[in-house]
Order: C-alpha cells, then sequence, then structure tokens
C-alpha cells in the first residue's frame, strides 16, 4: 500500500468515535473510510459525515479493504471487538481504558501476537501540555530534583450521564480519568511503584465511584499522590510539584502557573517572625525579601511525534509505539492495585510489572 492511505474503520460514532474521525482528517496516511455503530442516528450521522455506514460489524471484519479498526465503544467490550478484528487480519488502535482488567488485556496482546498486527492503546494525554511540561520540570530539573507530585482533575458536574454509571461496562472515575493521570506518571517516572493507598468516592450513590485519591510511593523516593473528583466547586491546581530547590504550580489546561525557586545569588537571612492566628511562627514564614526567584513555567517537553503519526509509522515500520502495550499493563496492574488498596484499606505491594526504559 502506497504512504499515503491506511484505510479506518471507527467502531462506536459517538463523541469520542466523531472526535477520533476530526483527529484522522488531518494524517494524509490514514483515512476514515467508514463506522459501524448500533444506533440509527449514528449511522445517520456516520452517513452526514461522508462516512459508509457499515450495517454490521461482520461487514467491517469481511472488507479487506479495512486496513485498521478503531474501537471507541463502552469498556466492557473493547476486547471482543479487539480480538475479532485482530483474527480477521485488521490493525487496531483501542481508546482507554483499553479492557476492565489485566486478564482481558493478556488476551487481546495473545491475539495480536498471534496475528501479527499492531495494536495500540489512545493514552492520547501524554500529548497534554500541562503534562509536557512537568515531564520537562522532572527530566531537566528545572526546580532542582522533584520528590513530589500532585496531580488533579477537579469537576463538578457528576458523572456524565451515560454507561460511565455502570460498572460492568467499565464506569468510574478510576477508569475514566484515572487512567490518564497514571499514565502520565509511570510514563515520565522510570521506577518501579513500591507501594500504594487509595480510597474511592461514592459521594453521588453509583455504583462505580465518582472520584479516588491514591498516593504512590516509587523506588527512587518520589512521592505521587494523584486525586480525580466530580463534586468539587472549589479546584485544586492541576499539578503541584516540590523539588529540592523550588515549587511549581499549573492551575489549569490553560496553562497559568509559575515556579518559584531559592535565588543562589542571595545572602541567607533568617527569615522574620510572623503572627499566624494567636501564635507566632518563624518556620511558616515567608522567605526573607531575595531569597527567592519567580520565573515562569518552561517550555514543554517534546514527543517524537503525535498519536496518529506514529501509528502510522509503525505501520510502515518506521518507527517504535509510543504508547507500548507492556506500559499499558502496567498501568492496568496498578488500577487493579488501587481498587485493592481501596477496598482492603492496605497499603499494596509487589503489584508493579516495571520494566526500566534503560537499555544497557
Amino acid at each position: 500500500m502506497s504512504q499515503a492511505e491506511h484505510s479506518v474503520v471507527i467502531i462506536g460514532y459517538g463523541g469520542m468515535g466523531s472526535y477520533h474521525a476530526e483527529l484522522i482528517k488531518e494524517n494524509a496516511r490514514l483515512k476514515v473510510a467508514g463506522t459501524f455503530d448500533l444506533l440509527e442516528t449514528r449511522r445517520s450521522a456516520s452517513e452526514a459525515s461522508g462516512y459508509r455506514a457499515y450495517g454490521s460489524y461482520q461487514e467491517v471484519l469481511d472488507d479487506k479493504g479495512v486496513d485498521v479498526v478503531l474501537i471507541a465503544t463502552p469498556n466492557d467490550v473493547h476486547k471482543e471487538i479487539a480480538i475479532a478484528a485482530l483474527r480477521a487480519g485488521k490493525h487496531v488502535i483501542c481508546e482507554k481504558p483499553v479492557t476492565l482488567d489485566s486478564a482481558e488485556f493478556t488476551e487481546i496482546l495473545a491475539a495480536a501476537d498471534e496475528a501479527g498486527r499492531i495494536f495500540m492503546v489512545h493514552q492520547n494525554r501524554r500529548w497534554d501540555e500541562d503534562f509536557r511540561i512537568i515531564k520537562q520540570m522532572y527530566e531537566k530539573e528545572t526546580i532542582g530534583s522533584l520528590f513530589q507530585l500532585e496531580s488533579r482533575v477537579h469537576g463538578a458536574n457528576g458523572i456524565p450521564g451515560d454507561w460511565r454509571h455502570v460498572k460492568a461496562q467499565g464506569g468510574g472515575m478510576l477508569l475514566d480519568w484515572g487512567v490518564h493521570l497514571l499514565d502520565q506518571l509511570l510514563f515520565m517516572i522510570d521506577s518501579k511503584v513500591v507501594s500504594v493507598s487509595a480510597n474511592l468516592s461514592f459521594i453521588l450513590g453509583n455504583e462505580v465511584d465518582d472520584g479516588f485519591e491514591a498516593t504512590l510511593r516509587f523506588e527512587n523516593g518520589v512521592k505521587a499522590i494523584v486525586e480525580v473528583g466530580t463534586t468539587n466547586f472549589i479546584t485544586l491546581p492541576r499539578w503541584y510539584v516540590k523539588g529540592t530547590e523550588g515549587t511549581a504550580v499549573i492551575e489549569d489546561w490553560s496553562l497559568t502557573g509559575r515556579s518559584v525557586i531559592r535565588n543562589q545569588e542571595s545572602e541567607h537571612r533568617e527569615p522574620t517572625p510572623i503572627r499566624a492566628g494567636v501564635g507566632l511562627t518563624k518556620t511558616m514564614a515567608p522567605p526573607s525579601e531575595g531569597a527567592t526567584l519567580t520565573e515562569a513555567l518552561p517550555a514543554a517537553a517534546e514527543l517524537p511525534s503525535g498519536f496518529f503519526d506514529n501509528f502510522a509509522d509503525c505501520l510502515e515500520g518506521k518507527a517504535e509505539p509510543i504508547v507500548k502495550n507492556d506500559e499499558v499493563m502496567r498501568v492496568l496492574k496498578l488500577i487493579e492495585a488501587i481498587f485493592a488498596a481501596a477496598e482492603t484499606g492496605e497499603v499494596i505491594k509487589d503489584f508493579d510489572v516495571y520494566r526500566s526504559k534503560v537499555t544497557v
């Protein structure tokens, strides 16, 4: 096949499916040839957008002109759709979370290996600029060596009103948003997770979590706090990170933020005590004048290419996946550990299937 076009059919033409179609338009080597959805309204929307609306999934599998199946359905059917596509000789892109547990993902990987086809998970938030700024700070030590990272997303709208309320379909915020935040951390920090503690929130009365908090400790000494909330009418910063030479904050996706670092040129002076409540404190007083510098956030770390460009490169044998399947498996194992920690109230250890990115 020429470099120009790899034919893609999208399974599930809802919000994410139609979003994928728009993203793929920006890639010269991938072309959306059609869609399949169980709902007539979505089949009509697909045709209105100029795509063929397949009458059944089997039609997609039987179409020899289809190179790639992109799965944008509820989470519980990812496995069966993916395995059928792989066995039919299709390459597969799958929305996150790839499956409800690591055992299901193992079955997909076996099918991909047997078929000799590429399977990639759309962990797209590795490309978020706010994350790539933190990644740059971590790697370049722009505020010294980072030893604590706090990653949060907060909203006050509850769980979206669809299958995300349903446990059997893989609903809940740990699987919906947690999978992104955890993937970012594991992609950035090249160290084994040695322990995790967690709790889930069921404030809204759903059968799935409407939020969670997890504390991860890495073998290299880094501590990460991850929080997702859907009942937060005042939000905390998207990122708050501490390094040995300073602190940085990113408030939200608009990238409002700053770094405050130690001024190495300043002569050390003891802080002046301040009145705090009904007492005095020197410990919590602001640093003495000139002791710190406020700086803009650094430029974001660059990734080799975008997700769909990378996928096309992989199809053409030009690159390795940026989202590797062993990394996806590691995130699933971490999610399972968080569920276990929340259920038992215990600190969970010895679960991480870590493999160093450093090659010898």
